[in-house]
C-alpha cells in the first residue's frame, strides 16, 4: 500500500512539473514577445523624437525653407484656392492654366 502511494505521490509531482513547465514555457515566449515589441516601440519613439526636435525649430524651418522652397511658394489668397474632388476638374484645370498663359 505504501509503494503505490509512493509511485503514485511520484507520477502526481511528475505530472505537476510538466504542467509547470509548459506554462513557464508559454509565459517566456509572451515575455521575450513583449520585449521585442518594446524594444522597437522604442527606436520608432526615439526616430520620431529626433525628426520632432529637428523640425520643431523655428531656425531649422526656416533654413529647410530657404534650402528647398526659396523661389517655388508664393502666395496665394484664400478665395483663389480650387478645391478639386476628382482627378477630371484637375486636367481642365491645368488646361485651363496653360492657355492663359
Amino acid at each position: 500500500m505504501l509503494r503505490k502511494i509512493s509511485i503514485l505521490s511520484i507520477l502526481g509531482l511528475i505530472i505537476l512539473t510538466i504542467f509547470v513547465k509548459n506554462h513557464t514555457k508559454k509565459l517566456d515566449e509572451k515575455i521575450f514577445s513583449i520585449k521585442e515589441n518594446i524594444l522597437y516601440l522604442s527606436s520608432v519613439k526615439e526616430l520620431v523624437q529626433l525628426d520632432h526636435d529637428y523640425l520643431s525649430s523655428p531656425n531649422k524651418l526656416l533654413e529647410l525653407y530657404n534650402l528647398y522652397f526659396a523661389d517655388e511658394l508664393n502666395y496665394t489668397p484664400r478665395e483663389n484656392i480650387i478645391i478639386i474632388s476628382n482627378i477630371e476638374q484637375l486636367n481642365t484645370v491645368n488646361k485651363d492654366k496653360n492657355n492663359n498663359e
